[in-house]
């Protein structure tokens, strides 16, 4: 039988079984922590998964995002993750979302699950997913990595606090580095992400104890755990004594991203830019528009080959990276005039 290892568990049994059968999770992210997240949770047998990624799988993530293959390359993680999931386990269903979450699309996507797990690498994302749960009064499970530390709580639990609440403002842009600018220990978003899967089954079976009003650390040099509490904030825009928020938003904007900074193919090509693309060698020499390669985790050490007279336009194949380049940029107080393509490589000519 299939699912005999943790049906004969005392705590657990047919009837935790049945709950999870039962239960839809949403996951945000298909990448490192996204990976195991789904993983575990079609291995569990939780009934029904959503995934939503509008990223496309890079040879950088292999190293980490171990459900890909190199024959996966270029494709969307959404749609890989799908394939993946029903062959693991076809007994479930699992609906792909080949997109990203936004304010326009989240609350239709949300309507339809039981658990939010945030997966995502980005604060608009993150302050996206709180938002969209506490709308639609849905537990949401926390992860995030960076380097060889990493972090997991529930937020919007049975009354309990959310996102908000522990972390009330984003950072500035930039001040956050991600892994393609910090790099992550290639092991670690499986530990995250398998205990994320973990809180999620607690939660659907009322096995243990869930991780709402406690932040867990973990460093994985040293294998150190450390659990911080916290507690609803009354100035909480969302569920404060004041309650001042009460639709989603637009988390760019609120995170202090830059619109002004993005320019359409039909502005460049009226304008006077020098081209740098952020991508990997490899997707440079796959398709490109022209310009200069140099990857994103190379820019600021390559910075001797960048004028500092002149508009640079940065181009990845989306529009993501080049918009995270410029935060790195202004974080860090370098002073160049810096452009980030609108949609991308993928946007050139459409």
């Amino acid at each position: 039988m299939r699912y005999s290892r943790q049906t004969i568990l005392k705590e657990f049994g047919q009837e935790g079984q049945e709950k999870l059968a039962a239960s839809k999770v949403l996951v945000i992210g298909a990448g490192g922590l996204g990976g195991p997240v789904l993983s575990y949770l079609a291995g569990a047998g939780v009934g029904g998964l959503g995934v939503i990624d509008g990223d496309e799988v890079e040879i950088s993530n292999l190293h980490r995002q171990v459900h890909f293959r190199m024959e996966d390359i270029g494709k969307n993680k959404a749609r890989v993750s799908k394939n993946f999931l029903l062959a693991l386990n076809p007994d479930i269903e699992v609906k792909a979302y080949p997109e990203h979450l936004m304010s326009a699309n989240a609350l239709e996507i949300f309507q339809e699950y039981d658990i939010a797990v945030d997966c995502s690498d980005n604060f608009p994302t993150r302050y996206l997913v709180n938002d969209a749960c506490v709308l639609s009064n849905k537990p949401m499970v926390y992860g995030a990595i960076n380097q060889f530390e990493g972090q997991v709580s529930v937020f919007n639990f049975d009354g309990g606090p959310n996102y908000r609440d522990l972390f009330p403002e984003p950072p500035k842009p930039g001040m956050v580095p991600s892994c393609a600018e910090a790099g992550v220990l290639g092991v670690l978003p499986g530990i995250i992400g398998s205990m994320q899967a973990n809180e999620v089954i607690k939660m659907i079976t009322g096995i243990g104890e869930v991780l709402s009003r406690l932040l867990l650390l973990f460093d994985a040099r040293t294998n150190q755990i450390q659990k911080i509490k916290f507690h609803p904030r009354s100035d909480n825009p969302l569920t404060g004594t004041n309650p001042s928020q009460r639709e989603l938003i637009d988390y760019e904007a609120f995170c202090g991203i830059r619109r002004d900074r993005e320019v359409t193919p039909q502005q460049v090509e009226n304008g006077d830019f020098f081209l740098v693309d952020v991508r990997e060698d490899y997707e440079f020499d796959e398709k490109n528009i022209g310009g200069k390669n140099i990857p994103l985790a190379d820019l600021v050490f390559r910075l001797d080959e960048l004028p500092s007279d002149k508009k640079i336009l940065l181009v990845c194949q989306k529009g993501e990276r080049a918009k995270t380049a410029i935060q790195l940029f202004e974080s860090r107080d370098l002073n160049y005039d810096l452009y980030s393509l609108k949609g991308g490589v993928d946007a050139w000519g459409d």
